[in-house]
């Protein structure tokens, strides 16, 4: 009877024994399509990433490779990617798909079975056949998935087949590569919590949801669906590496599977953010750390305290400290975001080829983004922009001042944590600080810490404050983690809402506090507009290379080295930002503005000026706003009129002929140029290598100088204000100088000697242009020169040591300016005079009884460079 229906099989259906459920041809049927295409059409397949799966594809065998055994996934692969025109999985291992198969072939498969069925009493096997192998050969592409219920009894008790076992037997046999390619299906960024919900216990988890919970999320939140794949894994690699090597096939298997599911989980957590733990979680297991509890018992026994008076303390400290990430409330700074964005700012520019660089670097370890910081905003900004762009959010450090009610409580759910200004004096609180970011680290958490300290009221950047970032770097000496990757980042604004308060700061007035009565009178700036907001990344550091470099391989050297090193690394991530800092249309006008040397300008002097500037600029690549790039003469002008409109400048309106209105006459309200100092100040940066090199151009008073006299200035300038400006340590004078010099020669302001080497003869325009470089550093010596007249002053070390000495100094600056000693109102500067004290006391200047000789050296060196100075 079998042999009967076996012949019977094969005469009416040829070829039947090559059929089965586990492989889906590309015709599924119109309906078929209709009705997956419904399903499907919210979920978003990023292009670079159809791109990489079509390069795949010449390459070798591609295996697809997703974490739960999943239909929808499959059908999603299947049919998506045929429409997308790249690999498509045509081969489930493992899976059987009958109601989808189109009708003809349906009956083909239940033929098939039926006729080996009768013959052997058994289903046939694809993997036995060779079907698969025949399939994935002839490069058809098949999807594997990790994880299904009983996979471990259906592999290890039943010894059914393991596909990854297969395709390990398949690649010693065969050139050609398998190369898997782990995806992820995401249907919410939300993290993973500890505990499960009873939404979850029901229709499953918001990795692996249920039928009921993907459908809800497919129709309810559909731009919330998409999917990831994460780095290839090339078969042929992982079983050459010496670990993989000497085990056996069914070993390496089980290994495999371990490396993938470890890859896709990783992945995850790139997107999503680690699992989510309470407050009280992460706080019981922090102080039941036995290293903890070590430090509280010697922490009691030395200060006499009882355990339970230092456990008490300890869990304050805590209190006080950690942050409570909660996602509503980063949902909340979306929405508050996107309303601030829509009224009073006009846009945002993100780098996003920075963004993907951090996204690749985030798996190597804990990631510390490194922001410069100008606005209260700047703690809102990374993490919104990160919700937006699939990337968890930072845990933010932030100042002790900022967790007053009722914000503090939303920061800390929005994931800032709190230090205090200064740990002088305390013994446990520094300790239970350096457990808790060692804690959040290994959870999974980005850090995010601003290492200028406090917010920058100046507009340009202030030297780094090294007590976190050197807590980070003993962290990682301390710890078994591969490396610590920094971000310097660059966030900037057009004007920030802070503006009149950060002028009031710098001419002397108090601090405004942080409270809730200042957060309510801050609601009438949200009815101005604020132009743009810029976000650029610089290139991650590594630590460990950073250490691999200056020769300190395993760990952080003694003290007195460390603190050095940290001060160097401090000033590389400084740097950084400077290099990737943004100019602003804004920096240029106010910059042409305050350099021109005139209360009175026309308009098309001022815009020679900005040419000026803006040639400069484009020689040396810097990073310019969109509006510059654009449209620059209209942005310009708009700028200007915001200016009017903002009562910093004037602008004529007695003349109404034809040629006043095309160049309109200007006026420099001299109250108001701290105001646009800032705004130049944002933008300095970019000018300071032009201003020392014009300025030392100038120091040789000559029209013919070589270039080692030009070096010997640039790099005492350098030093001179080295608590000003800060570069990259790592970039020679020689290279600054020569770089500038070659600027100078294209905007024909030097010329190379025909015959000497090292030689420039300065052109007759090229004097005017030196200056107008030059003078960004005239309100800095003028600052400096203040100061140096209160040391003369006051002869005695004894009155830096009292709080007023800063208003001693600005009583001084007021006089010398109403003595017009010094010209420059943005001169009168608390910032710039407390730079000054720290470098004069740093340069060995403490008394001017015991220093006169240091007092005449930079008296004679002062009024040298700015006898040079345009006026």
């Amino acid at each position: 009877m079998k042999k009967l229906f076996s012949q019977w099989i094969n005469h009416r259906v040829p070829g039947t024994h090559n059929h089965f459920a586990c492989y889906l041809p590309k015709s599924t049927g119109l309906m078929t399509k209709i009705i997956l295409k419904l399903f499907f059409v919210n979920i978003k397949i990023p292009k670079s990433q159809t791109k990489s799966i079509r390069d795949l594809e010449e390459k070798g065998i591609i295996i697809i490779v997703n974490k739960y055994k999943s239909y929808f996934e499959y059908l999603f692969y299947h049919m998506q990617y045929q429409n997308e025109g790249i690999p498509h999985p045509a081969i489930g291992f493992d899976y059987r798909f009958f109601l989808w198969q189109p009708v003809f072939r349906f009956f083909k498969i239940l033929l098939s079975y039926a006729d080996h069925f009768f013959r052997h009493f058994s289903l046939r096997n694809p993997y036995k056949s060779g079907f698969i192998q025949e399939k994935l050969i002839s490069g058809e592409t098949a999807l594997l998935s990790l994880v299904e219920e009983k996979g471990f009894y259906r592999r290890f008790v039943k010894s059914k087949t393991d596909p990854l076992h297969y395709l390990i037997e398949i690649q010693k046999n065969t050139e050609k590569p398998i190369i898997f390619l782990p995806h992820l299906m995401f249907f919410s960024r939300t993290p993973i919590t500890t505990q499960l919900s009873i939404i979850d216990m029901l229709f499953g988890t918001l990795e692996n949801p249920g039928s009921i919970r993907r459908l809800i999320a497919l129709l309810k939140s559909p731009k919330k669906n998409f999917i990831e794949t994460s780095d290839p894994v090339i078969l042929k690699n992982f079983l050459n590496r010496p670990d993989i090597t000497k085990l056996n096939s069914k070993d390496q298997a089980v290994a495999l599977r371990r490396y993938l599911l470890t890859q896709i989980n990783e992945h995850r957590q790139t997107i999503t953010g680690p699992i989510l733990k309470s407050r009280l979680e992460i706080q019981e297991e922090l102080l039941t750390n036995r290293q903890v509890q070590e430090v509280i018992t010697d922490y009691a026994q030395n200060q006499d305290v009882t355990i339970h008076q230092a456990h008490k303390q300890a869990v304050d400290f805590l209190d006080e400290i950690a942050a409570d990430y909660n996602p509503k409330v980063i949902q909340m700074y979306d929405i508050t975001l996107r309303w601030m964005f829509k009224h009073i700012f006009e846009g945002m520019v993100i780098d996003y080829k920075g963004m993907d660089r951090i996204r690749r670097v985030s798996k190597n370890g804990p990631l510390i983004l490194v922001p410069c910081h100008k606005s209260h905003l700047d703690y809102l900004i990374i993490s919104w922009v990160f919700l937006n762009n699939k990337i968890p959010c930072p845990l933010i450090a932030a100042g002790k001042n900022l967790s007053f009610w009722p914000l503090g409580p939303i920061f800390r759910g929005g994931g800032a944590f709190f230090l205090r200004r200064t740990f002088k004096g305390e013994l446990l609180y520094p300790k239970i600080f350096a457990a808790y970011i060692k804690k959040v680290l290994e959870e999974g958490f980005h850090l995010e810490f601003f290492i200028e300290g406090g917010r920058s009221r100046t507009g340009k950047m202030l030297t780094p404050k090294i007590g976190l970032l050197s807590l980070l770097m003993d962290t990682f000496a301390k710890s078994d983690w591969d490396d610590m990757t920094f971000v310097p980042i660059y966030i900037g604004y057009d004007r920030v809402l802070e503006e009149r308060a950060y002028i009031n700061e710098i001419e002397g007035g108090k601090k405004t506090p942080e409270n809730l009565k200042n957060v309510i009178k801050a609601r009438k700036f949200l009815k101005k507009k604020y132009g743009k907001i810029y976000l650029n990344f610089h290139e991650p550091f590594s630590l460990k290379e950073y250490l691999n470099q200056n020769d300190h391989p395993a760990s952080l050297p003694a003290a007195a080295e460390s603190k050095t090193l940290c001060n160097e690394f401090g000033k590389k991530l400084i740097g950084a930002i400077n290099q990737v800092s943004l100019i602003t249309p804004h920096a240029v006008i106010a910059g042409a503005i305050l350099n021109c040397g005139q209360k009175r300008f026309y308009c098309n002097q001022l815009m020679a000026h900005v040419d000026t500037y803006m040639t400069y600029l484009l020689s040396q690549d810097a990073r310019l706003a969109d509006t510059l790039i654009i449209d620059r003469n209209h942005t310009f002008k708009q700028v200007l009129e915001a200016f009017v409109q903002n009562k910093m400048i004037e602008k004529s309106s007695t003349e109404f002929s034809k040629s006043a209105i095309a160049n309109p006459l200007f006026k420099i309200s001299e109250s108001k140029r701290p105001g646009l100092d800032y705004y130049k100040n944002n933008g300095i940066i970019a000018f300071i290598p032009a201003a020392f090199t014009a300025l030392a151009i100038l120091k040789s008073d000559a029209f013919q100088f070589s270039s080692v006299d030009i070096h010997v200035s640039y790099k005492f300038l350098q030093e001179f204000f080295e608590n000003e400006f800060i570069f990259d340590p790592a970039q020679p004078v020689e290279f600054l100088v020569r770089k500038n010099l070659k600027a100078f020669i294209d905007d024909a302001i030097i010329m190379p000697h025909p015959t000497l080497p090292d030689t420039y003869n300065l052109t007759s325009v090229g004097y005017r242009k030196l200056n107008l470089y030059a003078a960004f550093l005239v309100p800095y010596f003028e600052s400096y020169w203040i100061v140096l007249n209160f040391y003369m002053k006051y002869t005695k070390q004894s009155i830096f040591d009292t709080k007023d000495y800063i208003k001693k100094i600005q009583s001084l600056g007021n006089r010398m300016y109403k003595r017009k000693e010094v010209e420059r109102k943005e001169a009168l500067s608390k910032i710039n005079y407390k730079n000054a004290v720290t470098f004069f006391t740093s340069h060995g200047l403490t008394e001017a009884e015991k220093d006169k000789d240091q007092i005449e050296f930079y008296t004679e060196v002062i009024q040298k460079y700015r006898s040079f100075l345009p006026h």
